[in-house]
């Protein structure tokens, strides 16, 4: 059987991009984390144990996303995936997505997103 966590519009605030006004000014970031698991027997049993923490995902999403700086949301997003499958065991595959809000384009709009989707055979 599979699953799916879904962590929705997780917001931080960040230095990542290119340009040095984002370095050194930063600006919003949200993220969306899909999570491929089987937690059936987390719903028969109850049990926090049985399945992955959402709780402990976005702590790691929000550490990697405030104590790092990447020039690129790609390898943010890339670095995300990995460490959610290095992390959680039960999880079998992943879809993460970062989006800067309002980046430096030059026109309007809402933002920029990027999207990885990788299993754990990928590793």
């Amino acid at each position: 059987m599979m699953n799916i966590i879904r962590i929705r519009k997780a917001s931080f605030y960040g230095y990542h991009g290119v340009m040095s006004e984002e370095q050194n000014v930063g600006g919003k970031f949200e993220a969306d984390v899909d999570l491929y698991t089987d937690f059936s027997k987390a719903a028969a049993t109850d049990s926090l144990k049985e399945t992955t923490s959402y709780h402990e995902v976005y702590k790691l999403l929000y550490h990697m996303a405030l104590e790092e700086k990447y020039y690129l949301i790609e390898t943010l997003a890339v670095k995300v995936a990995d460490a959610l499958l290095t992390r959680f065991p039960k999880v079998q595959k992943v879809a993460v997505r970062i989006r800067k809000n309002n980046p430096p384009l030059g026109g309007v709009t809402d933002g920029v997103e990027v999207e990885v989707i990788k299993s754990r055979d990928e590793l």
